[in-house]
């Protein structure tokens, strides 16, 4: 019987870099690149100051902070910002993101994909998690359905062919999502739409001198 050939590694961020853009996510996990603008540098703030503290214990709850998990099964791997232990065995992720509470379907795939590996790691169903909205300061609990568990393994496989391809895809079709992208100058969207139409319009032209 021949050994299942080893999954080349994900990371969990690239999840929610692909499920916002994938050409965000290709230019920075495939590509290298990497920019800030003031709202990455306010979250990586935001984490450092998270991550200063490895482990503490609050009303019995042992909470741990910056856990690198990962999942042979899915080929994942990454770190949760915080991960509580309760006295009852219930796992709990908690993942930090700069702004207001809000629903952000990029930021519970990135948290599935948390809990999906922390349950394989340590045995044990981890059936729910949380996003912690640091400007509010107000979590919303994401409970880890079986939409979402297929979610990950969906977009985690579409990650993975797209690292492997290695092709650059097309700006997003959701151009609102371009502002206050730190990605901007390295993806040039709008150059790359332009191209896009010309060449749209280059095909409809010749498509109609051959009628």
């Amino acid at each position: 019987m021949n050994p299942t050939p080893e999954l080349e590694i994900v990371p969990i961020s690239a999840l929610n870099q692909y499920l916002y853009c994938p050409r965000r996510c290709y230019l920075i996990h495939s590509e290298g690149q990497f920019t800030d603008n003031v709202h990455t540098m306010r979250g990586t703030h935001e984490h450092e100051r998270v991550d200063q503290v490895l482990h503490e214990i609050k009303q019995g709850i042992r909470i741990e902070f910056a856990l690198p998990v990962w999942s042979d099964k899915l080929g994942l791997s990454g770190r949760c910002d915080v991960v509580e232990f309760h006295p009852d065995g219930t796992i709990f992720p908690v993942e930090y993101k700069h702004g207001k509470k809000k629903k952000w379907a990029n930021d519970d795939l990135q948290l599935a994909a948390q809990a999906l590996c922390l349950q394989e790691m340590k045995g044990l169903e981890v059936s729910s998690g949380a996003i912690y909205h640091i400007q509010s300061k107000r979590r919303r609990n994401v409970a880890i359905t079986p939409q979402l568990i297929a979610d990950v393994a969906h977009y985690t496989a579409l990650v993975r062919g797209l690292f492997q391809q290695q092709k650059l895809p097309p700006p997003t079709e959701q151009p609102q999502r371009c502002h206050g992208c730190s990605m901007t100058d390295a993806c040039f969207p709008q150059i790359s739409r332009a191209q896009q139409r010309i060449q749209k319009l280059s095909a409809q032209l010749y498509q109609a001198e051959d009628e």
